[in-house]
């Protein structure tokens, strides 16, 4: 049983032994299929735009985004807390996440009435802020007391 309080407990709980990644850096078959299918859609929808310069260039940008930001991810969590690389990581995270929102909402609101087109650029935005305020002005409680500890 746990010595911490209920009210104290983590929403989920790592355990050491049921993890599918206990190797921290080895292969996963759920990744590689997670690529692999978004790799053959992207290759369909290229195939599909029928030489089309711009819808080729959106799946291309938005493919190249999505491995970039699961790399930077990636790399992100195995980054010591206070590096100062785990902060460059974290500028091109919320980068490479405001990119990939700007250009699905422009897409999306390129076909939508202008009314719900300006509910999707606000929506948008706020998604894009409320980022920006995660990543780097919200501190949670517990690395504030860390801090104050120090």
């Amino acid at each position: 049983m746990s010595s911490v309080s209920p009210r104290k407990q983590p929403l989920v709980q790592r355990e050491a032994s049921t993890s599918m990644n206990d190797n921290e850096g080895g292969f996963s078959w759920l990744t590689a299929l997670g690529f692999g299918f978004l790799t053959f859609n992207s290759g369909m929808a290229i195939y599909r735009s029928d030489g089309d310069r711009g819808s080729v260039a959106f799946v291309l940008t938005s493919y190249i985004d999505l491995v970039l930001l699961f790399a930077c991810l990636r790399l992100f969590e195995k980054a010591p807390r206070d590096s100062a690389r785990r902060e460059w990581l974290k500028v091109f995270v919320w980068g490479l996440t405001t990119l990939l929102t700007v250009m699905f909402s422009y897409k999306v609101a390129a076909i939508m009435p202008p009314v719900v087109a300006v509910i999707v650029w606000a929506m948008a935005f706020a998604t894009i802020g409320g980022g920006f305020y995660a990543f780097f002005v919200h501190q949670d409680k517990a690395a504030q007391l860390e801090q104050a500890n120090r």
